[in-house]
């Protein structure tokens, strides 16, 4: 076990390095595809989506089943399918159906402008600031839920056309460590999301997915947290309010002794849990303030340290550059911090490298799913570098 004197919850933040780069295995072999597929796939995209409100299209709520499929383990959230039994009551008063569009959970038309008026109405009538903010975030993933129906891949969260499950190598990832991909639900379903590659890769339980506003969710991972100790609670965010460490800093005093009791097999029902928090930059304060608030709630204290990790820069800068060198993609992040812990001598039996690698491999196959995908549409495959002057 890790001593007490490591008794918190620690940060990561992200410091480049020229001795773990990640991009020299980046190719993307551009593959035309046939004439009737971009046809085909054209015409989806430019159409209008109406919402199939169950797999048969006959209504009802999101099963248990099915929102297990899109990658979730908890059971279906209450306000979830309230939100979603309220938007099909609106569709029934107002003789109009939910139509979305782009790249789903986007209400269109005269239906949008009336369930706007609809929820608006009910945010302020909730008195309590957590109530609306639960309902906030039922409401943005009811609404992706519903918009991608029928058009998203329930595993790789792309087009039907587009799906890359096929490509992705399944990888079982060391018992010493459990991922906690804690999302926005901005970012739930989004195609060019890094974060559910790591459940694709490990598996929903070495990987979960956690909903930020979604009371289920969130009293799973918490309730993981309390039964580990906080001594085995680390999040990944830039907290640049502490001075950061690296990994030899943090570990090094205590590793020799305390590692390998922590990691034994007998240990392996109690993992290190490293939450990374899944979201846009301008979203993600508010996601760490959350878990600041959540850790002082079950251990009394929200300080949290950092940690820095050397890593290369994401595959996924091509297409998604971030505001500086030291901010990556959650995926890249989790392949910092496995490539981090193999350099230390007492994980170097684990095969965590490999693991680093099997989602370097994925991160590689959606950078050229989605290149492939930009191309077909005719359009750039390089994205504007923002606050340049942030870049070392």
């Amino acid at each position: 076990m890790l001593s007490s004197a490591s008794n918190r919850v620690l940060t990561f933040t992200l410091q480049f390095s020229s001795s773990l780069k990640f991009l020299p295995k980046t190719h993307i072999d551009y593959r035309p595809r046939s004439l009737h597929s971009s046809i085909m796939s054209s015409a989806s995209r430019s159409s209008p989506r109406e919402a199939l409100l169950d797999d048969s299209g006959c209504g009802g709520p999101i099963t248990l089943e099915e929102w297990q499929r899109w990658g979730c383990i908890s059971p279906v959230p209450a306000m979830v399918n309230a939100v979603i039994q309220d938007l099909k009551l609106l569709e029934n008063n107002i003789d109009a159906h939910m139509v979305f569009g782009g790249n789903g959970g986007k209400l269109q038309g005269d239906f949008k402008i009336q369930e706007d008026k609809k929820h608006r109405a009910r945010y302020e009538t909730l008195a309590d600031s957590d109530k609306k903010f639960q309902f906030y975030s039922a409401r943005q993933i009811a609404c992706r839920l519903l918009g991608s129906r029928g058009y998203l891949c329930q595993k790789c969260w792309l087009p039907m056309e587009d799906c890359m499950c096929s490509k992705v190598k399944p990888s079982s990832l060391w018992h010493g460590i459990k991922f906690w991909v804690y999302m926005h639900p901005k970012d739930f379903l989004r195609q060019n999301n890094t974060g559910k590659l790591l459940w694709q890769v490990f598996g929903v339980q070495a990987a979960t997915l956690c909903l930020y506003g979604i009371s289920e969710d969130e009293e799973i991972m918490w309730n993981a947290f309390k039964d580990a100790g906080k001594a085995k609670v680390w999040c990944l965010y830039p907290n640049h309010n502490n001075a950061p460490k690296t990994v030899q800093d943090a570990f090094s005093h205590q590793i020799s002794a305390d590692m390998e009791c922590a990691y034994s097999l007998t240990n392996k029902d109690r993992p290190l849990n490293f939450v990374l928090i899944d979201g846009t930059w301008s979203n993600s304060a508010a996601m760490f303030r959350r878990v600041k608030e959540q850790a002082k709630l079950a251990w009394g204290e929200e300080d949290i340290p950092c940690i820095s990790l050397a890593t290369g820069a994401s595959a996924m800068h091509k297409l998604r550059p971030q505001p500086s060198w030291d901010r990556t993609c959650t995926a890249a992040a989790a392949i910092s911090v496995l490539a981090e812990l193999q350099l230390l001598p007492e994980c170097s039996t684990h095969g965590l490298d490999k693991q680093a690698e099997a989602v370097e491999d994925a991160l590689i196959v959606l950078l050229e799913v989605l290149t492939t995908r930009r191309l077909r549409m005719g359009r750039s495959i390089t994205r504007k570098v923002r606050h340049s002057r942030d870049i070392c």
